[in-house]
């Protein structure tokens, strides 16, 4: 621990001038430029929307902003996971030549995907207000939501990247599992929906970090007199997200001088 803290000290300012340089990059040849971090969620949001709504005839209350909310969240994490299996490997010149802790990489991407999210909670906020959702003091419970997610997005990104760096195709399994957790995540449905038998119900909220986290900040952000808050679940994520973040760092510093021979 007093290692991992005085890494994280050393050198967090490189993570942070990393991520400003990669959202840098990712807007230098946009005629768009930044609103492309505006656009890419709205216009996934109204994809969604349509077919949920238009399609398949869904009621949920202030949906846009339902699905906004899920849409936002779920990809932070997948986005994060996702690039963390190849991180050595896409930043091999970088690793081969000067010594960082390999997990200061999964906070690059975390910041640049954090900073996104903020964009988009942002415009959450916004929606809001348009569609008039009440608003209550739970609103205070989106933090420890926050950090929860953040933690569990870290412990996953850091035993994917180092997997990753030893199994060639454990990226396009991450896809396929990833893609499977999207549809199981209640991105644009309820989980809590009545026509979801209880057990399979139970088992989607408690046992899929993402959808907990959503299906929560959903309940403390716009339906606040009309559900409550599940304390005892997120302690028990809090634990499991702990737990895998000692594991991912750990296990990175004891084989993170092989990676060099791998790649």
């Amino acid at each position: 621990m007093k290692k991992f803290i005085r890494d994280l000290n050393k050198y967090y300012k490189y993570g942070i001038y990393s991520a400003k340089s990669e959202l840098k990059s990712e807007i230098a040849n946009s005629h768009l430029s930044w609103l492309w971090w505006i656009l890419d969620p709205l216009l996934f949001m109204l994809v969604y929307t349509f077919i949920s709504a238009i399609v398949f005839s869904t009621r949920e209350e202030f949906f846009p902003v339902f699905v906004f909310i899920g849409l936002s969240a779920w990809t932070f994490f997948e986005k994060t996971v996702k690039q963390s299996v190849r991180l050595v490997s896409s930043n091999s010149a970088i690793v081969s030549k000067v010594y960082i802790p390999k997990y200061i990489l999964v906070f690059v991407k975390m910041y640049v995907n954090g900073f996104k999210m903020l964009i988009s909670f942002s415009i959450v906020v916004i929606m809001m207000v348009i569609y008039r959702v009440p608003v209550s003091y739970k609103l205070i419970y989106i933090i420890p939501l926050f950090f929860v997610l953040f933690l569990i997005t870290f412990g996953f990104s850091t035993i994917m990247l180092h997997f990753g760096v030893f199994v060639e195709d454990l990226s396009n399994v991450i896809n396929v599992v990833l893609r499977l957790m999207f549809y199981l995540s209640g991105v644009f449905y309820a989980i809590g929906n009545k026509n979801i038998p209880e057990p399979i119900r139970t088992l989607l909220l408690k046992l899929n970090p993402v959808a907990f986290v959503m299906d929560q900040l959903r309940n403390c952000m716009i339906y606040p007199y009309k559900s409550t808050q599940d304390f005892y679940t997120l302690g028990l994520w809090f634990l499991l997200g702990t737990l895998l973040s000692v594991i991912g760092v750990r296990t990175i510093y004891k084989y993170e001088n092989s990676y060099v021979k791998v790649i």
